[in-house]
Formats: C-alpha cells, sequence, structure tokens
C-alpha cells in the first residue's frame, strides 16, 4: 500500500476531526465559526488560507505546474432553519432553510446561534399525546405551524437573548459513537467530507510527486448548490473532486435504490440527476473514474458504484466554469440523510482519504483530459 501505512493512526484522527467539526454550528450563509476551526487546522499543516466574499476557505498546496490542477472540495454548511416570526409569548417561528424533512421536526432540540457562549437552546414543539385527535395521529405537520420553545416568557426575552428575525437554528450539534466504527451525527454532511480532506491535505503534503490542489471547503451547498462556483472562477482548475455523502442503501427502505453499502468502503458516483425543480446533476469525467477505478486496484480498496437520482452536489455547476472542468463526485456511505442524526462509518472516511492520495498524487504532466482518449 502506497499510501498511509497507518490506516489505524488515521481513522483515529479522522474520529476526532469529524467529532470535533459536527460540534460547531454553521447554517448556510453563517459558516464563520466553522471556517475559522477549519482555518486553524489546515495553518496546523503548514497552509496558508484565504476567503472569498462569499465565505469559501481556499488553501493552495503548489505542485508540479506541468500537470493539471486539481480542485479538491466539499462544502462547510449545514441545513437547518431562520428565525421569521417572534410570538407575543416568546415562541418562535422558522423557516427551513436546505432539505430539511417536515416530517422529522417536532420534538428535535435546536440550538438558536446567537454567538460563542451565546446561543440558546430550545425544543421544536410537539402537540401533546394526550390531546392529539385520531386525524392528527398520522398527519405530518407543515413547518408553518411548528414553533420553538426556548423558555422565554415573552418576545422581549427573546430579543434581549440577540434572537432576532433571521438568527440561525440547527439541529442541537452532538454526536453518538455506535458499534463497529459507526459515528452518529447531527451533520455528517459534510463535516465527514471536511475531515477527509484535512486528513488527506495531511498525507498529499508529505509526498514528494503531486500536482497543485486547491483545497476548498465551501459555503451554502445546502442553500443553493452554488457556493463553490466563485472559487472555481477564481481558480479555474482543470479537475475537479467533489466529496460528499453518497446513499447507502442498505437499510430496508432503501435496498431498491442501489447496491452501497455502510462500511463497504468509498463510493464512485457515475450518475447524480435532481429533477425536482433543478434540472442538473454530474456524470463524472472518464478520465478520473479510470483515474480512481485504477487507483483503487492498486492499492486494494473496494470501490463502490453509486446511480442516483433525487439528489446532487455543487459539481453539477463547478463542471460548468470556463471551458468546463473534469469533474467527479467521490463520497462515503450514509443513512438517514438530512436528519438530525446521520450515520457513516470510520472505514469508510478512511479508505476514502487513502483513494483520494493514491488517486491525485498520480497526476502528473501525462495524466490526459482529452476524452477522445478514453471514450
Amino acid at each position: 500500500m502506497m499510501a498511509d501505512q497507518r490506516p489505524e493512526e488515521a481513522k483515529a484522527r479522522l474520529k476526532a476531526l469529524l467529532c470535533d467539526l459536527m460540534l460547531i454550528p454553521g447554517l448556510s450563509g453563517h459558516e464563520g465559526r466553522i471556517r475559522r476551526h477549519i482555518a486553524g487546522l489546515l495553518k496546523a499543516l503548514g497552509l496558508s488560507t484565504r476567503t472569498d466574499r462569499l465565505g469559501n476557505l481556499i488553501a493552495t498546496s503548489e505542485g508540479d505546474h506541468g500537470a493539471p490542477s486539481v480542485m479538491l472540495f466539499t462544502h462547510m454548511d449545514q441545513l437547518g432553519l431562520v428565525v421569521r416570526k417572534i410570538e407575543a409569548d416568546g415562541f418562535i417561528r422558522v423557516e427551513r432553510l436546505g432539505g430539511v424533512p417536515e416530517r422529522a421536526l417536532p420534538s428535535q432540540e435546536v440550538l438558536i446561534c446567537v454567538g460563542e457562549g451565546r446561543d440558546r437552546p430550545g425544543v421544536i414543539a410537539n402537540k401533546s399525546h394526550h390531546a392529539t385527535t385520531p386525524e392528527e395521529k398520522y398527519k405530518v405537520v407543515p413547518y408553518q405551524d411548528l414553533y420553538i420553545d426556548a423558555g422565554f416568557a415573552g418576545r422581549d426575552e427573546v430579543l434581549a437573548a440577540g434572537i432576532d428575525i433571521g438568527s440561525p437554528v440547527v439541529y442541537r450539534p452532538h454526536w453518538v459513537e455506535l458499534s463497529q466504527d459507526r459515528i452518529a451525527g447531527t451533520s455528517v454532511d459534510d463535516r465527514a467530507g471536511c475531515a477527509v480532506i484535512v486528513e488527506a491535505a495531511r498525507q498529499l503534503m508529505a509526498r514528494p510527486k503531486r500536482p497543485t490542489v486547491h483545497f476548498v471547503f465551501s459555503v451554502q451547498e445546502e442553500f443553493n448548490l452554488r457556493g463553490a462556483l466563485t472559487a472555481a472562477q477564481a481558480l479555474q482548475p482543470d479537475i475537479a473532486i467533489q466529496i460528499d455523502l453518497l446513499l447507502a442503501t442498505d437499510t430496508p427502505d432503501m435496498a431498491y435504490r442501489g447496491d452501497v453499502k455502510l462500511g463497504g468502503g468509498p463510493v464512485m458516483s457515475l450518475y447524480s440527476f435532481h429533477g425536482r425543480g433543478t434540472l442538473n446533476g454530474t456524470i463524472p469525467h472518464p478520465a478520473l473514474v479510470s483515474l480512481f477505478d485504477g487507483a483503487s486496484r492498486h492499492i486494494d480498496i473496494p470501490l463502490q458504484r453509486s446511480a442516483h437520482t433525487g439528489a446532487l452536489t455543487d459539481s453539477s455547476y463547478v463542471q460548468l466554469v470556463g471551458q468546463g472542468v473534469a469533474s467527479i463526485d467521490l463520497g462515503f456511505p450514509m443513512r438517514y440523510s438530512h436528519s438530525s442524526l446521520e450515520v457513516c462509518d470510520l472505514g469508510d472516511l478512511e479508505g476514502l482519504t487513502t483513494l483520494l492520495v493514491e488517486g491525485i498524487a498520480s497526476i502528473d504532466k501525462r495524466f490526459s483530459l482529452d476524452r477522445d482518449d478514453y471514450e
């Protein structure tokens, strides 16, 4: 194995990174805290960072300038809610930001983000069972009818706490260690991707031969999928490798959608498409499919394959920058996407990191992006 010779050490670092990152709130458009934390992690690796006006965090490791340049990116924001109204009695109404599932909201703990040391906990109210009518028992309550109870007695108390219209709200940040190296957490999507890229940066910088790599932690992916665009426009990479979840299909309710197993190793997306109002998706560049297929065989790491509809990533837009960017979505299997506790496997994260390092490090001046060489 040419990549990290100590997978258990890498797995331990990934666990620590993931669990720390999931405790830091970062709703789309409000990524300051998580950005500063990741910038500190990169600085400790010897990488200087910069932030564009949209909020993307960018770090560049110079390599062989004759080789195609790589933008390795993931999003650091998370979905959640935004305060839209404060009732006279102190209850708080919210708007959804991102694909928040309404059916999973009642009784969830949330954190209303005011500032470090000033955030306020709350709970999304769920009508008392003893007062629920038979007609209500199987009804999903529209989010407009839900409200947050943060213990305030009136509107003035809410405002005095620093909460106002537009304040960000996220699931209460926490994580749970499950059996067999599985972790459940509030924002596995995509703090796991952030952890993978930080660890990949550590390992790539130890490689004497590598292309120039731009490590990008993007914003607002959960809001409009276009946050990474400004970074791509500025960097003009030849290759874009996007890291995010791939839907695990090994639970009873998901088996018909594919054959991606939690614990089965990293995943390569061969097709993604979102047809509900967003006619876009990513079909990967064949050179990158060949690259990571070959890397997985070379280092003997299983590489699962996914083709899915109903979800997409910001690579859908990054690939259209300039004259076109050779793009691919790689990821880790994840269960229960967009719920308050998503589940991933640390072994998959370690395998994904190893695959990335091996594949990217093998990109040199001979690496062709000419489609006629593959199609």
